[in-house]
């Protein structure tokens, strides 16, 4: 990914992203998405990044020895610390739906984002909302106080967030609606995808958003509309 279309990607929404890539695919049927609604910690603002993937639970107690948590949470920063950027921290919280401990709250927020992540994607609970570092946004599945007995179950290992499966080193786009893994094959032809994906809804928006918008400008429009897109 270049940083063109890195650049790009943060400008569009998860929406349009997810448009372009049936309109690489020339087909709808597009399915790697959550299922439900999310809460994003920064509305205005898209994550963009390679997958590093986590599991944790926070319902009880771990089971393991002290010494082995404490080396696996060490292992997990190194590796959201040694991951190829831009990143995202894909963390699937174990206890869904059922989830009680907010492991993304200001300090571990702001260890994230000083390790260079774009912002972190969670199906758990997020807090300290007033106090979260600006520019990492957390896209997670509820907000609540407490940190529980949360601790890290496994690192690099394939996850699920709200439905969607993501594997280590998957690309991701999430913003306030949710999030999506771009495809392999679709990431060479993103960009003229969204240019053409943006040129046909302006065939609709622009005579919508224009004095005299009447139901002949309309069926013109969206003729134009229907036989440009995917």
């Amino acid at each position: 990914m270049d940083k063109e279309l890195l650049t790009l990607l943060h400008a569009v929404d998860t929406p349009t992203v997810c448009n372009a890539i049936e309109t690489v695919q020339g087909r709808r049927g597009f399915d790697a998405f959550t299922r439900g609604t999310m809460i994003c910690t920064e509305p205005g603002r898209a994550v963009v990044g390679y997958a590093v993937t986590a599991q944790i639970s926070a319902l009880a107690p771990p089971t393991e020895p002290p010494s082995v948590i404490r080396t696996r949470r060490m292992d997990y920063y190194r590796a959201m610390h040694d991951a190829q950027k831009p990143s995202v921290a894909v963390v699937e919280d174990m206890d869904f739906p059922g989830c009680i401990g907010a492991y993304w709250g200001e300090i571990n927020t702001s260890i994230h984002k000083g390790f260079g992540l774009s912002g972190a994607l969670t199906n758990g609970v997020v807090r300290d909302l007033g106090d979260l570092p600006s520019g990492f946004p957390v896209i997670a599945g509820s907000i609540g106080p407490s940190h529980g007995f949360v601790h890290v179950v496994s690192i690099n290992e394939p996850v699920r967030i709200f439905g969607m499966k993501v594997c280590q080193g998957d690309l991701v786009h999430a913003d306030r609606h949710g999030a999506l893994v771009v495809p392999r094959d679709v990431i060479p032809s993103l960009a003229t995808a969204i240019a053409t994906l943006q040129q046909t809804e302006r065939l609709i928006l622009d005579p919508a958003r224009s004095p005299g918008f009447d139901f002949a400008t309309f069926e013109t429009a969206w003729a134009a509309f229907e036989k440009a897109r995917t």
